[in-house]
Parts: structure tokens; C-alpha cells; sequence
């Protein structure tokens, strides 16, 4: 039986050229599915992955306990820095104040949200992946600025030197700055103190970063933090705290791109099984000599399904192949739920996507040729060999 599956295999394959115009709408449908399928759960990894690269087991944030479910909203006294600072297992702290400002894009013009964050000396230190790689770092008690890369590419008048009005202050950017990737590059950093002086934010951060030397001591920070109801205080891992803000849009974008990959996959399988019947049909005298000659049924059905699964995994292959090359890497922004902010991000086509796309591709074409194959095994030899 193996033999005759094979030996029809070949014979269908090498029989391929010959249908190249019928063929190519199963290749061209499916590449078109995995395509699209790709490239939209690409934003997605790529969005996720640029929050992720933003955390640290070892670093934690403190927010305001209660309804603070960022640093937009949270808001942390004086008189508790001060307490916090004084906490067993923290190695380094800095106090940070979190806003943003509406920039225009440069893609529309549009305003966007973009975060201004203002921090002390030690957050450098905290965050050792801040490398400055145009300029300089800003100097305590001046309005001076540094931007992050993917800031000062994607948004207007955000570049060396320039000047940037904030809520009626001038603020001079005398650095560029990356951050491994992650969506610090995506912000504006200040001095802390003269951030506070200038947006009249005395008295009060939005939040704290702090180095542990342990990862586990962060749940022993939570615990000291509980037994205290005066702090009022929430220590969440960094890890942690940027998965959960990715964690929305990117199912709301994966959800999507999976719908919208089976609303045309739907089109794909009728393109599969419409060539696939086209196919049988035109062989009908074929198939029924090889059945004369003695090849089973099985042969035929297996022999169709195989023809089936190649196309489809060539179709699979050119739709990896034109995500790849055509969105890997693609930079865009978009508004992070989690903190009202711009990220700007790359799309990543991972190999797990891909190795998906082809999966889907495989599922369309075993669904695109099953039904054709069973019909053309069930042909009666005798009707088939008279062409009817």
C-alpha cells in the first residue's frame, strides 16, 4: 500500500505544472491567510515583547495602595518615601514623577500621549540597560531633557537639541538614550526635583523603583508593606507589573487576528476544495485506471490529500516568507491601555509564528483535500473509466 501511495504521489506531483493555474489558488488563498494571520500576531508579540524587556525580577515598582492601578494614577507623600527608604532589602531607590504630554506623531500629526518621567540619579543605576547614545544625560535643577530613541523617531520636534514646550515650560532634550528595546525608549526623562518644581508636583512622586537582592524579597516588602496600614503601599515585581499591562491588548489584538485569519480561511478552504474537485474531475479516467490496474482505494484517497498538503504548505511557506520580510522589524506606536501613553514597538515575526502559520496552513489544506480525495476513491471504476 505504501508503495502505491507513493508511486501515485509522485506521478501527482510531478503532474503539477500541468494544473499550475488551478494549482496556484490554493498556494495564493492559504499564503494570503497565513500572511495576514502573521503579521497581525506579530504586533502583538512585538508590543509585549518591548513591555517585557522593561522588567526585572530583582526590580520592583511601589505604588499608592487602594485604586492605583498605575503610575498615572498613584501618588506617593513625602512622609512615605521617606518610610520606604528605611525598609530591609532594598539596595537602591528612586523616587519617580509619572505624566504625560500630548506630542504629534510624526506618521499623522495627530497628538499623542507621551510619557514625561521625572527621576533621580539612582534610577540609572537601577536600570543599568539606559545606555545615552546621542548628548548627554540632563543636569540636576535645569529643564533639560533626554529622550528615548523610539521617542525621537516617532514623534515631532522630540531630537538633539531640541526645544520641547511642556504645560507652559521650555525644556531643552540634550540626549538620546536606549533601553534594550523596552518601552522606557518610548519616554522623555527629567530631573525629578525640577520636574516637581515646574509641573508643581511638590510633596508627592507617582511612584518608586527599587533594586532588591533577591528577587524574593519582594514578597517580603509586600508583607512588611500589609502589616503597616498606614503605608498604604503595593510592591509588584517589574516583571510582573509590565506583563499585566500588556496582557489586554495583546489578547484584544491576538483575538482579532485570529478572527480575521478565519473569516478568510473560510475563502481559502472553498478555493482548496473548488481546485481539489477540479482536479479529481479532470482525472476522473485516471484515477479509475489506477484502480483498474489494481492501486486501492486508500492509495487514491491518501495520494490527493498528499497533493492537497504540499500546495498547502507552499501557500503556508510564501505567506511566512512575505510577513517576514515585509513586517519583521516595522516600527508603530500605539496607545497602551494600562498607562494612557504612546509605545512605539517593532513587530516580531518569531519562529513560534511562523511554525503557527504553517500549522494553519496544513489544518486548510488536509480540510481542502479530504472530501475531493474521498470522492475520488469512491468512483465507481466502471462510470469512471467511461469519463461520466
Amino acid at each position: 500500500m505504501f508503495k502505491q501511495i507513493l508511486e501515485i504521489s509522485v506521478m501527482n506531483l510531478k503532474n503539477l505544472p500541468s494544473r499550475l493555474g488551478s494549482s496556484s489558488v490554493i498556494v495564493v488563498g492559504i499564503a494570503g491567510v497565513v500572511g495576514v494571520l502573521i503579521a497581525i500576531l506579530s504586533m502583538a508579540v512585538g508590543f509585549t515583547a518591548t513591555l517585557d524587556r522593561g522588567g526585572e525580577a530583582d526590580r520592583g515598582i511601589i505604588l499608592r495602595g487602594g485604586t492605583a492601578q498605575g503610575e498615572l494614577t498613584s501618588q506617593i507623600d513625602t512622609r512615605r518615601m521617606f518610610y520606604v527608604g528605611t525598609l530591609d532589602g532594598i539596595e537602591l531607590s528612586s523616587a519617580e514623577v509619572y505624566m504625560v504630554a500630548d506630542i504629534p506623531k510624526r506618521s499623522n500629526l495627530s497628538p499623542a500621549n507621551v510619557v514625561i518621567r521625572g527621576v533621580e540619579q539612582d534610577a540609572f543605576a537601577i536600570r543599568p540597560e539606559i545606555n545615552i547614545i546621542e548628548g548627554r544625560n540632563f543636569e540636576t535643577g535645569r529643564n533639560e531633557l533626554i529622550a528615548g530613541r523610539s521617542a525621537s523617531q516617532e514623534f515631532v520636534g522630540i531630537g538633539l537639541g531640541a526645544e520641547v514646550n511642556l504645560r507652559n515650560s521650555d525644556w531643552t532634550i540634550v540626549g538620546i538614550f536606549t533601553a534594550d528595546g523596552s518601552a522606557y525608549e518610548s519616554e522623555l526623562w527629567a530631573d525629578m526635583p525640577t520636574t516637581q518644581s515646574a509641573f508643581q508636583r511638590q510633596g508627592a512622586v507617582s511612584s518608586m523603583r527599587v533594586k532588591v537582592s533577591d528577587p524574593a524579597d519582594i514578597a517580603t516588602l509586600q508583607e512588611t508593606l500589609d502589616a503597616n496600614p498606614q503605608a498604604d503601599l503595593q510592591i509588584t515585581s517589574e516583571e510582573e507589573f509590565f506583563s499585566s499591562q500588556s496582557e489586554q491588548l495583546s489578547t484584544l489584538i491576538s483575538t482579532f487576528g485570529y478572527a480575521v485569519a478565519a473569516i478568510m480561511a473560510i475563502g481559502a478552504v472553498f478555493a482548496a476544495l473548488n481546485t481539489m474537485y477540479s482536479a479529481v474531475a479532470t482525472r476522473t479516467v485516471e484515477i479509475a485506471t489506477l484502480r483498474a490496474l489494481g492501486f486501492g482505494a486508500v492509495p487514491v484517497v491518501v495520494s490527493v490529500m498528499i497533493e492537497a498538503i504540499v500546495l498547502a504548505v507552499l501557500g503556508g511557506v510564501l505567506g511566512a516568507a512575505i510577513a517576514y520580510f515585509g513586517f519583521n522589524g516595522f516600527t508603530a506606536s500605539t496607545l497602551n491601555q494600562g498607562t494612557f501613553s504612546q509605545v512605539a514597538f517593532d513587530f516580531a515575526v518569531t519562529p513560534a509564528l511562523i511554525q503557527s502559520g504553517i500549522v494553519w496552513a496544513l489544518g486548510l489544506g488536509v480540510i481542502g483535500g479530504l472530501f475531493p480525495a474521498v470522492r475520488a476513491a469512491r468512483l465507481p471504476i466502471t462510470v469512471a473509466l467511461r469519463g461520466e
